[in-house]
């Protein structure tokens, strides 16, 4: 009888076993946008083709990626603007640093690459606040169409520095936000130190995005608090030691760009993070990114609406 008991269970194990078949679909090219508008800005928008999952992830596929040859309008409502293609091995004088913040590019490597994106110097069609943006991307013999907020910015009360448990010389950067009430609240923090380092030069040229950059009021609707971020420049800067990696050097000069976003330009990154957070976990939900893009594209088109404040790391 003992015998038999094993074999009886797994035939009742194998007996409960079903195949289960999965119709992947087949891969479908799309045309991508990437565009923002922020406060005293330029719109600026990118094209790109989506690309399969197992085609190559070299540089020569991200650089063909991009298109050409397409027509981007953007409206406020009572100006349009068909945008120019700016290339950055063929720039206007005097674009440069722009263009070398938009694509993450030193200035001297610019002409190195092919990188194209659609903007205009008529500034009509500038960010303002309150007003919204309307986008139309027209290429292919299909058109895309989309619209955003730069909505009204909120300041922060007020921004410091304090030493971390167990540290003199190293620490976060903290700030108090007052958040007004009775209404959707969507954020944006980046930061840049800017005191000078050895080489004469400010310490970062561009603002640089932490970790999980966005939040929304979705839990804090017209509160008043505290809350810190980290150095995301500290990770990949070699003057930093190990014990000062996460945190801002007692004497840095910081400025905090926190921006103000509408609803629907956080969903897209609030799911775009969530993606690249759980990129590799087995474990983790399958998160789909939403689009504020109507015609078949993905992407997004976001208005920014950024407030700056400058944090001295002293204590």
């Amino acid at each position: 009888m003992k015998n038999i008991l094993p074999l009886i269970l797994i035939l009742l194990l194998f007996s409960c076993s079903k195949e289960v078949k999965i119709d992947i679909p087949g891969y479908e090219e799309q045309l991508c946008i990437d565009g923002s508008i922020e406060t005293g800005m330029p719109p600026i928008v990118l094209l790109s083709k989506s690309q399969d999952i197992y085609s190559p992830t070299n540089l020569d596929a991200f650089l063909n990626s991009f298109i050409s040859g397409a027509t981007v309008t953007v409206s406020n409502g009572s100006s349009s603007v068909v945008l120019d293609e700016i290339c950055t091995d063929n720039l206007p004088a005097g674009t440069e640093a722009l263009a070398a913040q938009l694509f993450g590019i030193p200035v001297t490597e610019l002409a190195n690459y092919h990188l194209c994106a659609y903007t205009t110097l008529n500034t009509s069609v500038w960010g303002e606040v309150g007003k919204t943006y309307y986008l139309t991307v027209s290429y292919d013999g299909r058109t895309y169409t989309s619209s955003t907020q730069i909505v009204q910015p909120t300041n922060l009360v007020n921004s410091f520095w304090k030493p971390d448990a167990g540290l003199t010389d190293w620490g976060y950067s903290w700030a108090t936000l007052a958040d007004p009430a009775n209404q959707y609240d969507g954020y944006k923090w980046e930061v840049k130190r800017i005191n000078i380092g050895i080489d004469g030069n400010p310490r970062d040229a561009f603002f640089t995005k932490t970790y999980n950059p966005f939040f929304d009021d979705n839990f804090f609707d017209g509160l008043t608090f505290e809350f810190f971020y980290e150095n995301p420049m500290s990770w990949n800067d070699p003057a930093i030691p190990a014990e000062g990696k996460g945190y801002f050097q007692l004497g840095d000069s910081v400025v905090i760009k926190l921006s103000k976003v509408d609803q629907n330009v956080f969903e897209f990154y609030e799911k775009k993070y969530a993606q690249l957070l759980n990129g590799g976990n087995p474990f983790a939900t399958p998160t789909n990114i939403p689009t504020n893009i109507s015609g078949g594209a993905l992407g997004v088109w976001a208005g920014f609406s950024p407030s700056y404040d400058t944090l001295y790391c002293v204590p």
